[in-house]
């Protein structure tokens, strides 16, 4: 109590001191509240930056020896960093690597992407990690639905990857989309091992024409007067009778094509993950995108925009196939 007392004597007794105190606090946090980051979700982890890996074909076990822990030691020793976690599955590799407080993001991501090139022939050959855009956990902002009742869910797929995705990159701030259900559409040869018997094909030479068929091939130029042409060779087709002449060897003197020993199909990826919309994936076909936002101050701004205008993901569908349940949620949570 006597210290209280004190405070409110000497307050009494030198009223112009704590009057100007209360003034300049009153100035310097309108100036700081002027120049204060606000966000709707504001970010509250240290600087962190993930690392990916594809490595399809890999089980999880080795996943974890051969991929996750050589860039964990790697990056582990890294400067400024507070702690460095991980998580391997069938065929992916997510590592985190956490920095101090007040790590500048670009220097950290500058020291990790100089920490992966050390790696060198660490990895399986054709694995190579990349680092995931620059975005927050706090991040993630909108999810959009995709459904259609007469559009199968291959469409759908590609609808959401070749046109919603970029119209939605194309905002201003937006990080990344991730795609969650639909069928990746594929064109899968389908081999059977009888005709390939018949024929003397091996799989190592079907491998390699599913690797080199539907490519365009260069012929150099024709100069005519002053003129230089280009040569091409137009080989590039979506058309499954022209895929399945492909040319894959000579036996007997007479060419074996594709479609001899294999079908050429179009279907989809095996699925590792799936998602619905109100309870009903058989119905509805659809499709979720989440939207995450960088960490640029104008964050507000951008998600403003697509907030007030959800839409934004539907330029260039046709009618009736962009459904925004989750943009309204958004907006009302705003207002």
């Amino acid at each position: 109590m006597e210290f209280i007392n004190g405070i409110i004597r000497f307050s009494l007794k030198n009223r112009l001191v704590v009057l100007l105190g209360a003034v300049l606090l009153i100035v310097g946090g309108f100036y700081s509240s002027q120049k204060m980051d606000i966000d709707v979700f504001p970010d509250l982890t240290a600087p962190t930056v993930v690392v990916m890996t594809d490595a399809h074909g890999m089980a999880a076990e080795e996943v974890e020896r051969l991929v996750t822990f050589p860039i964990e030691t790697a990056v582990n020793g890294a400067t400024n960093v507070r702690r460095v976690r991980s998580a391997s599955m069938q065929g992916f590799s997510f590592v985190w690597a956490e920095f101090n407080w007040g790590m500048d993001i670009f220097q950290a991501r500058q020291i990790v992407s100089e920490k992966m090139v050390a790696l060198g022939n660490a990895l399986p050959t054709g694995i190579t990690p990349v680092l995931a855009p620059q975005s927050s956990i706090m991040g993630e902002i909108l999810l959009i639905g995709l459904q259609a009742d007469t559009t199968s869910m291959m469409e759908l797929r590609t609808l959401a990857d070749w046109v919603i995705k970029p119209a939605i990159l194309a905002t201003g701030g937006v990080s990344q989309v991730t795609n969650i259900g639909g069928e990746l559409k594929q064109y899968q040869i389908l081999a059977d091992p009888q005709k390939m018997d018949a024929y003397g094909v091996t799989l190592a030479e079907l491998e390699e024409v599913g690797k080199t068929f539907s490519n365009n091939s260069v012929g150099g130029v024709i100069r005519d007067y002053d003129n230089e042409y280009a040569l091409r060779g137009m080989a590039r087709t979506t058309d499954l009778e022209e895929l399945g002449s492909t040319f894959v060897k000579r036996a007997n003197g007479q060419p074996v094509v594709l479609s001899d020993v294999a079908d050429v199909v179009i279907g989809h990826a095996v699925k590792m993950g799936n998602a619905s919309q109100d309870a009903k994936p058989r119905r509805y076909p659809c499709r979720f995108e989440t939207t995450q936002y960088q960490y640029p101050e104008r964050n507000g701004e951008n998600r403003d925009e697509l907030a007030g205008d959800p839409k934004i993901a539907s330029r260039g569908c046709p009618d009736g196939h962009a459904h925004f349940p989750s943009g309204r949620l958004y907006r009302s949570l705003r207002e």
